[in-house]
């Protein structure tokens, strides 16, 4: 929550007479817990629980990442709670189709005899851990397999030099997630952050289409 576009959002919606809510999820920032020990239900139950409890009414909720996966969980969940969705390189199913299915044989079979695998992280020094767990629980909250009911307007930010989630994964997420009015947002020379000046006024743009 102390990340580029986390603060943007704050510094804009303060100025603009607007509330804001950010936090981390357990194991994740300044949260307790490891990251290692978690998994997209239980970062789910964080945000619908921290939604649930420090805000009142139809929110504007705003996902980066996985945190993209996350919100769209939330507007299926709890649509009287969401106004709207804004997703920042958003990457629903990505423990499985970004992630499970790219493994080799060979990094498969560590990961069922250990349950763990460290892989070289380009966000930070540390190895990510993934987690035997991590990807089996994620089975239970894929949504790219089949059109799932969203009835928030969507807005899809999405880089096209992403090394991260596939410039088509957008697309991907508006033709298995039914949403009435949706639109992506392609940023031709950005990369997975869109943390540039450039991409912040994209990203406020889209946010105040709501407001």
């Amino acid at each position: 929550m102390t990340g580029t576009k986390a603060g943007f959002l704050a510094e804009k919606c303060a100025a603009a007479g607007h509330a804001f809510l950010r936090f981390d999820y357990r194991g994740h920032g300044q949260s307790a817990g490891r990251f290692e020990d978690g998994t997209i239900g239980d970062w789910f139950d964080d945000a619908r629980e921290t939604i649930g409890q420090l805000t009142q009414g139809p929110q504007i909720v705003v996902g980066s990442s996985m945190g993209g996966w996350i919100a769209l969980l939330l507007a299926r969940a709890v649509p009287e709670r969401v106004r709207a969705l804004v997703g920042v390189a958003a990457a629903p199913d990505f423990t499985e189709d970004l992630m499970w299915d790219v493994l080799t044989q060979e990094q498969k079979g560590e990961l069922r005899e250990t349950g763990r695998l460290l892989e070289p992280s380009d966000y930070s020094d540390e190895p990510m851990v993934i987690t035997l767990r991590l990807i089996e629980e994620a089975r239970g909250h894929l949504l790219l397999r089949g059109r799932r009911q969203v009835s928030c307007p969507l807005r899809l930010l999405q880089g096209g030099r992403d090394p991260d989630v596939p410039p088509a994964w957008p697309q991907k997420i508006v033709q298995n997630i039914e949403a009435e009015d949706a639109r992506i947002i392609m940023i031709e020379d950005g990369d997975h952050r869109l943390n540039r000046d450039q991409d912040l006024a994209l990203l406020w743009k889209a946010i105040e289409e709501f407001l």
